[in-house]
């Protein structure tokens, strides 16, 4: 059975300043690193001792500083793939947030939603966030592991998701599976019927643990 532990890394400094975050190279808050701590405790209670482990982490340092605090309680070194990065929002990235807000063109309803512009010099389309994306999970998956964890973001999440189900790239222009700042989604399929499975999207029950 294979598992994907899939990690949206926790508050980081861009949230709290307010500014935008795509490649913009934030750091994890102290209530951040708090929370890294929680995820990987989770992670160490859901996964057996001796387990056959992968962990795989975009290499922004918000990512790379939660894929360290998993990694040092797991005992697995994070290998950094620059393809699970945010979405990049070009020359909005690290100015204040409302900037971008005032200027983004939001996609159509119908049309071309993965080609759309969304009005910032340097920004990224949905499409080619995806497309990277799509090859770091289609490399990940031809290397069989019982356990892969991979720290990524927020908007980078559904595309990994959708990657895994094998949802067409040409399909995920309206796609979202929205996922919460250090949330878990669990990613399975069995031995048998090699189904795969989405078991949970955005956990955050971790952070209510004792």
């Amino acid at each position: 059975m294979r598992t994907i532990h899939v990690i949206t890394h926790p508050e980081a400094t861009h949230h709290v300043e307010k500014v935008v975050g795509g490649w913009h190279d934030s750091d994890l808050t102290p209530a951040g690193r708090d929370a890294a701590g929680a995820i990987a405790r989770a992670l160490r209670a859901d996964i057996p001792a001796g387990a056959d482990v992968e962990l795989i982490s975009s290499d922004l340092r918000r990512t790379v500083r939660t894929a360290e605090a998993v990694g040092e309680l797991l005992g697995v070194q994070p290998i950094l793939d620059r393809r699970l990065r945010e979405k990049s929002y070009g020359e909005a990235e690290g100015g204040p947030q409302e900037w971008l807000d005032r200027r983004f063109v939001p996609p159509p309803a119908d049309g071309d939603r993965m080609g759309h512009h969304e009005g910032v010099p340097g920004a990224e389309t949905r499409g080619e966030c995806a497309r990277r994306v799509y090859a770091a999970m289609d490399e990940l998956l031809r290397r069989p592991r019982e356990h892969q964890i991979v720290v990524t973001h927020g908007f980078a999440l559904t595309f990994v998701v959708a990657a895994w189900i094998k949802m067409p790239l040409e399909s995920v222009g309206s796609v979202s599976f929205p996922a919460p700042s250090g949330s878990i989604t669990l990613l399975r399929e069995d031995d048998f019927f090699h189904n795969r499975q989405v078991v949970a999207v955005g956990d955050t029950r971790h952070f209510t643990r004792p």
